[in-house]
């Protein structure tokens, strides 16, 4: 199992239209994508994820794995927790308290 750091940070939020508001018109972040549950900007250098969340989390740097079934059992086993679990898509606290996103490529 390899996890690999990717060009993109994550945030998590209750509102989708809010956060395309303040990340779109106030910040003038160009719009890439827009789906049911998440925003895709072009802020330079790193693209930003906004994902919709029941809670919101504070940014996160992210992953990506072959496999998120894989990634997910060995995290597990060795005492991370699944904090978010979307399809395809997972986020998890290390035993430090650190928050990461993991993606499948």
């Amino acid at each position: 199992m390899r996890f690999r750091s990717n060009n993109c940070v994550a945030i998590h939020l209750r509102s989708l239209a809010k956060a395309e508001r303040f990340y779109g018109h106030v910040l003038g972040f160009k719009l890439k994508s827009k789906k049911k549950d998440s925003l895709e900007f072009d802020t330079g250098v790193l693209p930003l994820y906004v994902n919709r969340s029941a809670k919101a989390q504070r940014p996160t740097p992210s992953f990506s794995v072959k496999s998120i079934a894989r990634a997910k059992r060995l995290l597990k086993g060795a005492g991370c927790r699944i904090v978010v679990d979307w399809r395809g898509a997972f986020c998890f606290r290390d035993p430090f308290g650190n928050v990461f996103d993991v993606i499948e490529d």
